[in-house]
């Protein structure tokens, strides 16, 4: 996995600020249901990832984003420009990703979220659309940008994004991570830890930042009870867990209101 601190530090520091803070936003609020603002960021991250994707092909990236007089026609122009063997990524920066920014924008644009009277009100749906093509283009990017597999390159997308609580203590970037409320039990301070990512993680790293003692124990008597209460999704083969949206609802309403 890149390390996110590094992702696509190629780009100029202004232009990388944009995409990843658009990028942050759309899943921030798409985790707290908030629909309208989700979808809405997709429209500015898709005019910020264009600028990228057309800097990257033409071999210049301007400092900042600037909105493209039409979004369409704009990565329709993309797609005929003329393939570029020597350059990585090539098709995937002309003709996938522009595609995939269309549809963002159209939903920003058409679907009753940037307009009154638009055709469909904000909804979990649509929203759910934005945050996956928006976490493909960016994982897209880093992969391209990067030279790296598309599970590192989607690891790196996911630890973008992870929340900042109250609850939680980062003792070293990258390393253990502590639940400072006094008192909660291991499933308490799992959820609290999974809540912070959006993506998985490890067993064994959770199991380390809860102390618990016995590996197998806590598999089934932490992670397997979460997980039949549907409060997070565990994947034995992987050896990783990640919250479910009830568990996140469980954790905003429950432990992080007790916490303030």
């Amino acid at each position: 996995m890149v390390d996110p601190a590094r992702a696509l530090t190629g780009l100029p520091p202004g232009l990388r600020g944009e995409l990843i803070d658009s990028y942050r936003e759309i899943t921030r609020n798409f985790v707290e249901r908030r629909w309208e603002p989700s979808e809405l960021r997709g429209g500015k991250f898709s005019e910020v990832a264009y600028c990228v994707v057309n800097g990257a092909i033409s071999g210049n990236f301007p400092s900042k984003a600037t909105k493209p007089g039409n979004m369409t026609d704009a990565c329709r122009a993309l797609e005929g420009r003329p393939a570029n063997a020597a350059l990585v990524g090539d098709k995937s920066l002309r003709v996938f990703i522009p595609r995939a920014l269309i549809f963002l924008y159209d939903v920003r644009n058409q679907r009753g979220v940037g307009h009154v009277g638009g055709d469909v009100d904000p909804n979990g749906m649509d929203a759910s659309v934005v945050v996956a093509l928006a976490s493909w283009v960016m994982a897209e990017l880093v992969r391209i940008f990067h030279g790296v597999s598309t599970k590192e390159a989607q690891d790196t997308v996911e630890a973008l994004v992870e929340r900042q609580t109250p609850l939680i203590w980062e003792v070293e970037a990258g390393g253990i991570k502590r639940v400072l409320a006094a008192g909660l039990g291991a499933k308490d301070q799992v959820l609290a830890l999974l809540h912070q990512s959006i993506g998985w993680v490890d067993a064994g790293n959770l199991q380390k930042w809860v102390e618990y003692k016995n590996p197998t124990d806590f598999r089934n008597k932490v992670l397997w009870a979460l997980h039949k209460a549907r409060l997070i999704e565990f994947d034995a083969v992987g050896d990783r867990a990640k919250i479910s949206p009830l568990g996140s609802v469980d954790v905003e309403e429950r432990l992080l209101k007790s916490s303030d």
